[in-house]
């Protein structure tokens, strides 16, 4: 024998509290919901009006350094750490939750170039003019006990850069070369060197730890394996690369921050062309960070902004700027992929929020499932150009406006001159160069 039965589940249609919203069934039947594209498209726009509306990046500025803030560092294990080293020989440890300052050291004399953090977190290395490599511990001394590193090497010459190993107590300092240095240990364990120019910047690779890059002011980007006594590879650009930084999620693939207002995304196997050139900024880059998903990076540059990129996007998502920030000099993407902090000429460091319109605190189950909603009506609708102009649209500091402008200006017409050039010469005698291939000189292996 069967039996039909009706099945009610109290969930469907009772509310939880009687301040709740009364739940309606609803049938999705597309024939019985013609308009739906339009009123979602309205939605739409309205949440893309709202994002601009609640865009306020800007959370905290971390005062109290008295010359530039020149390099930063990141705890590996503490969200709420972050270090920082002035252009006085400075260093500063700061706790984000209480935005104050913890512990000052007066590290070195000169500059403090470089400083990173021991893959444990128990202690940190600084590098300044006074050609000397220190370590610290990240605890501050006991009362009555001095302030003093655990280890000083002296060096021969002045380092400009120090990474730390992901994984081993093996450290890199970069100035006339590359050295790979035994924490235990005050000479160098290898000296890496190709050409005979400064050394601005050196990174491990945080996958393939072995790995690590460097950049030099004689246009070159080179890479080494710690395993073998010489290098790997370099590629020449047509100017300085200032930074660079790898891609935690992708092993092979670096961003570099350039002099020519570009970064470049390269991938380390096919470094004839970069696979991605981002272009937005109007003046040099001098520091680029990775988020920790590796989706997006942070780059700071000389024109007094810092801007987020996509790592698939030639173009920005977003620009922050203050009237009192000067150039900024160093920028880092927090661990927990939710701020940024960027440290500027003007003494201060300054606190942003990854995403500018987020609501910061504790989201009730409604107002998330609202805002996923609102996003997923955002992407629907992106490329319609009502909501692409009011997503896209930033207010610019004057100056940047009209470089912006300026080398609009400056593209337009070389692009015309190439095509006069072309119209007017024998067939095939002028080649075309792809926006990717224009700016690497050459590929040395």
């Amino acid at each position: 024998m069967r039996v039909k039965m009706l099945s009610r589940n109290p969930d469907d249609y009772v509310r939880e509290t009687k301040l709740d919203l009364q739940r309606v069934p609803r049938n999705y039947d597309p024939v019985l919901h013609p308009f739906e594209v339009p009123r979602e498209y309205v939605r739409a726009l309205n949440a893309t009006k709202l994002e601009r509306l609640f865009a306020k990046p800007f959370l905290a500025s971390l005062d109290g350094h008295r010359d530039g803030v020149n390099c930063m560092a990141k705890h590996p294990k503490s969200l709420s750490t972050v270090l920082s080293g002035a252009c006085d020989g400075e260093v500063k440890v700061w706790n984000l939750t209480n935005r104050q300052c913890i512990r000052t050291i007066q590290a070195h004399e000169g500059f403090v170039r470089g400083m990173c953090a021991r893959f444990c977190g128990t202690s940190f290395f600084t590098v300044g003019d006074d050609k000397t490599v220190k370590q610290w511990k990240m605890e501050s001394p006991e009362y009555g006990e001095e302030e003093e590193p655990i280890h000083t090497i002296l060096g021969k010459t002045v380092f400009t850069g120090i990474d730390h190993h992901w994984k081993e107590a093996v450290f890199a300092t970069c100035g006339h070369q590359v050295d790979i240095w035994d924490e235990q240990r005050t000479s160098p364990m290898c000296s890496l060197t190709w050409g005979f120019d400064s050394i601005s910047s050196v990174k491990f690779n945080p996958i393939e730890t072995y790995l690590l890059g460097s950049c030099a002011s004689d246009r070159n980007i080179v890479l080494y394996d710690m395993r073998k006594s010489t290098p790997l590879k370099k590629v020449i650009l047509n100017m300085r690369t200032n930074a660079l930084c790898w891609n935690p999620m992708e092993a092979f693939v670096f961003t570099a921050a350039n002099e020519d207002y570009n970064l470049y995304t390269f991938d380390m196997r096919f470094l004839e062309s970069p696979v991605m050139v981002h272009m937005d900024h109007v003046s040099a880059v001098l520091d680029v960070d990775y988020s920790p998903t590796g989706k997006e990076f942070v780059s700071a540059s000389f024109d007094k902004s810092v801007r987020i990129f996509p790592a698939n996007k030639g173009h920005s998502r977003d620009v922050y700027h203050t009237k009192r920030m000067q150039h900024v000099i160093t920028v880092k993407w927090t661990s927990d992929n939710k701020y940024i902090l960027c440290g500027s000429d003007e003494m201060n460091i300054r606190l942003w929020k990854a995403n500018a319109s987020e609501k910061l605190g504790v989201l009730a189950p409604r107002e998330k499932a609202a805002m996923n909603y609102n996003q997923k009506l955002k992407e629907k609708f992106q490329y319609h150009p009502k909501i692409r102009r009011i997503a896209q649209h930033r207010h610019l500091p004057k100056s940047i406006f009209c470089q912006v402008k300026e080398q609009r200006i400056m593209r337009e017409a070389r692009r015309r001159k190439e095509l006069n050039r072309r119209k007017h010469s024998k067939p095939g005698s002028i080649p075309y160069v792809s926006e990717r291939k224009k700016h690497v000189v050459a590929v040395v292996k």
